[in-house]
Protein backbone atom coordinates (compact mmCIF):
# COMPACT_ATOMS: atom_id res chain seq x y z
CA UNK A 1 0.00 0.00 0.00
CA UNK A 2 0.97 3.19 -0.96
CA UNK A 3 1.08 6.00 2.02
CA UNK A 4 -1.26 8.45 0.71
CA UNK A 5 -1.60 12.59 2.33
CA UNK A 6 -4.59 14.83 1.35
CA UNK A 7 -3.98 18.27 1.63
CA UNK A 8 -6.35 20.85 0.92
CA UNK A 9 -5.07 23.84 -1.43
CA UNK A 10 -5.59 27.01 0.14
CA UNK A 11 -6.68 30.70 -1.62
CA UNK A 12 -3.79 33.14 -2.46
CA UNK A 13 -4.35 36.67 -4.06
CA UNK A 14 -2.58 37.89 -6.42
CA UNK A 15 -3.67 41.32 -6.35
CA UNK A 16 -5.77 42.68 -8.81
CA UNK A 17 -8.35 40.44 -8.41
CA UNK A 18 -6.56 37.32 -9.18
CA UNK A 19 -7.11 34.68 -6.73
CA UNK A 20 -5.25 31.39 -6.72
CA UNK A 21 -5.05 27.89 -4.94
CA UNK A 22 -1.87 27.49 -3.15
CA UNK A 23 -0.85 23.79 -3.10
CA UNK A 24 3.00 24.48 -1.53
CA UNK A 25 3.89 25.70 0.53
CA UNK A 26 1.19 24.71 3.73
CA UNK A 27 1.20 23.80 7.22
CA UNK A 28 1.66 20.17 6.60
CA UNK A 29 4.15 20.10 3.36
CA UNK A 30 6.35 22.78 2.44
CA UNK A 31 8.17 20.60 -0.07
CA UNK A 32 8.47 17.85 -2.82
CA UNK A 33 11.91 17.97 -3.92
CA UNK A 34 13.58 20.96 -4.75
CA UNK A 35 9.95 22.24 -5.73
CA UNK A 36 8.90 25.01 -2.81
CA UNK A 37 5.82 26.47 -4.01
CA UNK A 38 3.25 25.67 -6.29
CA UNK A 39 0.29 27.51 -7.03
CA UNK A 40 -2.55 27.10 -9.68
CA UNK A 41 -4.22 29.93 -11.32
CA UNK A 42 -7.84 29.06 -13.04
CA UNK A 43 -9.11 28.39 -15.02
CA UNK A 44 -10.29 31.96 -14.65
CA UNK A 45 -12.51 34.19 -17.29
CA UNK A 46 -11.58 37.73 -17.30
CA UNK A 47 -14.41 40.23 -17.70
CA UNK A 48 -14.01 42.49 -20.59
CA UNK A 49 -11.00 45.14 -19.92
CA UNK A 50 -9.93 43.24 -17.17
CA UNK A 51 -7.01 41.04 -17.33
CA UNK A 52 -4.23 39.89 -14.72
CA UNK A 53 -1.16 42.42 -13.93
CA UNK A 54 1.40 41.35 -11.67
CA UNK A 55 3.79 44.10 -11.05
CA UNK A 56 7.72 44.54 -10.65
CA UNK A 57 8.31 42.08 -7.65
CA UNK A 58 11.93 40.38 -6.80
CA UNK A 59 13.05 36.77 -6.39
CA UNK A 60 16.10 35.43 -4.71
CA UNK A 61 17.99 32.04 -4.88
CA UNK A 62 15.14 30.03 -6.63
CA UNK A 63 13.70 29.23 -10.32
CA UNK A 64 10.14 30.32 -11.50
CA UNK A 65 8.68 27.77 -13.69
CA UNK A 66 5.27 28.98 -15.24
CA UNK A 67 3.52 25.87 -17.54
CA UNK A 68 0.57 27.70 -19.33
CA UNK A 69 -2.83 25.65 -20.17
CA UNK A 70 -4.71 28.41 -21.97
CA UNK A 71 -4.31 32.13 -22.67
CA UNK A 72 -1.04 33.90 -23.19
CA UNK A 73 1.23 35.61 -20.49
CA UNK A 74 3.85 38.11 -21.34
CA UNK A 75 7.15 38.16 -19.36
CA UNK A 76 9.51 41.11 -18.47
CA UNK A 77 12.29 40.97 -16.42
CA UNK A 78 15.76 43.14 -15.48
CA UNK A 79 17.82 41.41 -17.74
CA UNK A 80 15.80 42.90 -20.54
CA UNK A 81 13.77 39.47 -21.39
CA UNK A 82 10.36 40.08 -23.14
CA UNK A 83 8.67 36.47 -23.48
CA UNK A 84 4.94 35.97 -24.69
CA UNK A 85 4.40 32.03 -23.41
CA UNK A 86 1.54 30.33 -24.66
CA UNK A 87 -0.05 26.86 -23.84
CA UNK A 88 2.06 23.63 -24.19
CA UNK A 89 5.14 26.21 -23.47
CA UNK A 90 7.35 26.47 -20.22
CA UNK A 91 9.20 30.05 -19.01
CA UNK A 92 11.97 29.36 -16.41
CA UNK A 93 13.60 32.05 -14.58
CA UNK A 94 16.51 31.72 -12.37
CA UNK A 95 17.08 34.33 -10.15
CA UNK A 96 20.27 33.36 -8.38
CA UNK A 97 21.67 36.52 -6.39
CA UNK A 98 18.56 38.44 -7.64
CA UNK A 99 16.33 39.79 -10.72
CA UNK A 100 12.97 41.67 -10.93
CA UNK A 101 9.63 40.64 -13.26
CA UNK A 102 6.47 41.63 -14.18
CA UNK A 103 3.63 39.55 -15.22
CA UNK A 104 0.49 40.48 -17.53
CA UNK A 105 -1.96 38.56 -19.52
CA UNK A 106 -2.46 40.35 -22.76
CA UNK A 107 -5.58 42.33 -23.51
CA UNK A 108 -7.23 39.55 -25.93
CA UNK A 109 -7.22 37.14 -23.22
CA UNK A 110 -10.32 36.47 -21.57
CA UNK A 111 -9.75 32.62 -20.19
CA UNK A 112 -6.46 31.46 -18.21
CA UNK A 113 -5.45 28.62 -16.79
CA UNK A 114 -1.58 28.03 -15.89
CA UNK A 115 0.41 26.25 -13.06
CA UNK A 116 3.11 28.26 -11.76
CA UNK A 117 5.92 26.72 -9.25
CA UNK A 118 9.06 27.79 -7.71
CA UNK A 119 12.51 25.74 -7.17
CA UNK A 120 14.91 26.00 -4.39
CA UNK A 121 18.27 26.40 -5.70
CA UNK A 122 20.51 23.94 -3.51
CA UNK A 123 22.97 26.49 -1.27
CA UNK A 124 25.73 26.66 -3.48
CA UNK A 125 23.64 27.95 -6.47
CA UNK A 126 22.23 29.92 -4.77
CA UNK A 127 24.02 33.12 -5.81
CA UNK A 128 24.45 31.88 -9.29
CA UNK A 129 24.01 34.57 -12.30
CA UNK A 130 20.34 35.08 -12.93
CA UNK A 131 19.21 33.73 -16.41
CA UNK A 132 15.88 33.44 -18.23
CA UNK A 133 14.78 30.49 -20.83
CA UNK A 134 11.88 29.74 -22.58
CA UNK A 135 10.94 26.39 -23.72
CA UNK A 136 8.19 26.31 -26.69
CA UNK A 137 8.57 22.34 -27.17
CA UNK A 138 9.00 20.05 -24.75
CA UNK A 139 8.78 16.12 -24.74
CA UNK A 140 4.85 15.06 -25.44
CA UNK A 141 3.59 11.61 -26.19
CA UNK A 142 0.60 9.48 -25.36
CA UNK A 143 0.15 6.02 -24.23
CA UNK A 144 -3.67 4.17 -23.31
CA UNK A 145 -5.65 7.45 -23.92
CA UNK A 146 -3.16 9.43 -22.02
CA UNK A 147 -1.16 12.47 -23.07
CA UNK A 148 2.08 13.27 -20.74
CA UNK A 149 4.51 16.44 -21.56
CA UNK A 150 7.61 16.04 -19.70
CA UNK A 151 7.95 19.42 -18.10
CA UNK A 152 11.28 18.94 -16.47
CA UNK A 153 14.08 15.84 -16.19
CA UNK A 154 13.78 12.70 -17.59
CA UNK A 155 11.36 10.31 -17.98
CA UNK A 156 11.04 6.93 -20.34
CA UNK A 157 14.20 7.67 -23.03
CA UNK A 158 12.48 11.59 -22.72
CA UNK A 159 14.45 14.33 -21.58
CA UNK A 160 13.08 18.03 -20.77
CA UNK A 161 15.25 20.83 -21.61
CA UNK A 162 14.69 22.99 -18.86
CA UNK A 163 17.95 23.59 -16.66
CA UNK A 164 17.95 22.36 -13.34
CA UNK A 165 19.89 22.10 -10.12
CA UNK A 166 18.65 19.38 -8.55
CA UNK A 167 17.21 16.46 -9.07
CA UNK A 168 13.49 16.77 -10.50
CA UNK A 169 10.55 15.08 -12.45
CA UNK A 170 7.34 17.13 -13.60
CA UNK A 171 5.16 15.70 -15.75
CA UNK A 172 1.39 16.71 -16.95
CA UNK A 173 -0.91 14.32 -18.04
CA UNK A 174 -4.02 14.75 -19.54
CA UNK A 175 -6.99 12.40 -20.83
CA UNK A 176 -10.16 14.26 -22.61
CA UNK A 177 -11.92 10.89 -22.98
CA UNK A 178 -10.36 9.15 -19.11
CA UNK A 179 -7.69 6.48 -18.94
CA UNK A 180 -5.94 4.16 -16.54
CA UNK A 181 -2.40 4.32 -16.94
CA UNK A 182 1.28 2.83 -15.08
CA UNK A 183 4.11 5.03 -14.31
CA UNK A 184 7.35 3.79 -13.62
CA UNK A 185 8.68 6.04 -10.67
CA UNK A 186 12.58 5.99 -9.18
CA UNK A 187 11.98 5.32 -5.19
CA UNK A 188 14.82 7.51 -4.44
CA UNK A 189 12.11 10.46 -5.48
CA UNK A 190 9.10 12.01 -3.28
CA UNK A 191 6.39 12.65 -5.12
CA UNK A 192 3.08 14.63 -4.70
CA UNK A 193 0.19 14.81 -7.14
CA UNK A 194 -2.05 18.15 -7.69
CA UNK A 195 -5.47 18.01 -10.26
CA UNK A 196 -5.63 20.64 -12.53
CA UNK A 197 -8.84 19.69 -14.01
CA UNK A 198 -11.45 16.94 -13.07
CA UNK A 199 -10.53 13.73 -10.55
CA UNK A 200 -7.88 11.26 -10.27
CA UNK A 201 -8.17 7.62 -8.42
CA UNK A 202 -5.38 6.43 -6.51
CA UNK A 203 -5.01 3.31 -4.40
CA UNK A 204 -9.42 3.42 -4.42
CA UNK A 205 -9.60 6.89 -3.09
CA UNK A 206 -10.73 9.59 -5.15
CA UNK A 207 -9.08 13.27 -5.78
CA UNK A 208 -10.83 15.85 -6.81
CA UNK A 209 -9.42 19.16 -8.80
CA UNK A 210 -7.01 20.98 -6.47
CA UNK A 211 -6.62 18.16 -3.76
CA UNK A 212 -2.65 18.32 -3.17
CA UNK A 213 -1.72 14.06 -2.58
CA UNK A 214 1.72 13.94 -1.12
CA UNK A 215 3.30 10.23 -1.61
CA UNK A 216 6.73 10.27 0.22
CA UNK A 217 9.62 8.40 -0.83
CA UNK A 218 9.80 4.26 -1.56
CA UNK A 219 7.68 4.30 -5.06
CA UNK A 220 8.70 2.38 -7.99
CA UNK A 221 5.20 2.16 -9.26
CA UNK A 222 2.16 4.34 -9.79
CA UNK A 223 -1.32 3.24 -11.01
CA UNK A 224 -3.62 6.75 -11.77
CA UNK A 225 -7.60 6.21 -13.51
CA UNK A 226 -7.82 9.79 -14.70
CA UNK A 227 -11.61 10.69 -14.62
CA UNK A 228 -12.77 12.29 -18.63
CA UNK A 229 -11.59 15.34 -19.20
CA UNK A 230 -8.98 14.98 -16.15
CA UNK A 231 -5.61 16.64 -15.89
CA UNK A 232 -2.57 16.53 -13.32
CA UNK A 233 0.70 17.82 -12.13
CA UNK A 234 3.17 15.44 -11.05
CA UNK A 235 6.04 16.43 -8.90
CA UNK A 236 8.56 14.79 -7.94
CA UNK A 237 12.85 15.07 -6.78
CA UNK A 238 15.12 14.10 -3.87
CA UNK A 239 14.51 15.07 -1.11
CA UNK A 240 16.36 18.87 -0.17
CA UNK A 241 18.55 17.95 2.18
CA UNK A 242 19.03 21.60 3.40
CA UNK A 243 16.60 24.19 5.35
CA UNK A 244 15.40 26.92 3.30
CA UNK A 245 13.56 30.05 4.26
CA UNK A 246 11.00 31.67 2.62
CA UNK A 247 9.17 35.04 2.44
CA UNK A 248 7.22 36.86 0.30
CA UNK A 249 8.89 36.22 -3.08
CA UNK A 250 12.38 35.44 -1.70
CA UNK A 251 14.22 32.02 -0.93
CA UNK A 252 17.17 31.70 1.10
CA UNK A 253 19.34 29.84 3.28
CA UNK A 254 18.83 31.90 6.52
CA UNK A 255 17.34 34.40 7.41
CA UNK A 256 20.17 37.28 7.35
CA UNK A 257 20.10 36.22 3.28
CA UNK A 258 16.25 36.98 3.21
CA UNK A 259 16.57 40.37 5.30
CA UNK A 260 19.70 41.65 3.22
CA UNK A 261 17.12 41.21 -0.13
CA UNK A 262 14.07 42.76 1.48
CA UNK A 263 16.48 46.00 2.21
CA UNK A 264 18.07 46.23 -1.24
CA UNK A 265 14.04 45.73 -2.91
CA UNK A 266 12.66 48.68 -0.26
CA UNK A 267 16.22 50.54 -0.86
CA UNK A 268 16.27 50.72 -4.77
CA UNK A 269 19.31 49.19 -4.47
CA UNK A 270 21.16 47.96 -8.33
CA UNK A 271 20.95 44.40 -7.12
CA UNK A 272 17.72 43.58 -8.92
CA UNK A 273 17.75 46.12 -11.04
CA UNK A 274 14.35 47.36 -13.36
CA UNK A 275 11.99 46.47 -15.61
CA UNK A 276 11.44 48.37 -19.12
CA UNK A 277 7.77 48.66 -19.97
CA UNK A 278 6.78 47.78 -15.82
CA UNK A 279 4.61 51.45 -16.04
CA UNK A 280 5.85 52.38 -12.54
CA UNK A 281 3.84 49.28 -10.84
CA UNK A 282 6.52 47.94 -8.08
CA UNK A 283 4.91 45.36 -5.35
CA UNK A 284 5.80 46.13 -1.82
CA UNK A 285 7.32 43.72 0.54
CA UNK A 286 5.27 43.20 3.45
CA UNK A 287 7.33 43.90 7.16
CA UNK A 288 9.94 41.04 8.16
CA UNK A 289 8.46 39.00 10.59
CA UNK A 290 11.88 38.62 12.46
CA UNK A 291 13.70 41.43 14.92
CA UNK A 292 17.45 41.69 14.76
CA UNK A 293 18.04 40.91 11.00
Amino acid sequence: MISIERIATRPADLGGGMIVRRALPTRQRRMVGAWCFLDHAGPVEFPEGESMRVGAHPHTALQTFTWLIEGEILHRDSLGSEQIIRPGQVNLMTAGRGIVHTEDSLPHVRRLHAAQLWIALPREAADCAPAFDHHPKLPNWTENDCELTLLAGTYRGHRAPVRLYSPLLCLDLYSMPGATIELELNPDFEYGILPLEGSVFLEGNSFAMDEFIYLGVGIDKLRLKLAAGSRLLLLGGEPFGEPIVMWWNFVGHNKSAIAAAQREWESGGLRFGHVEGDDGRRLVAPTLPWSGY
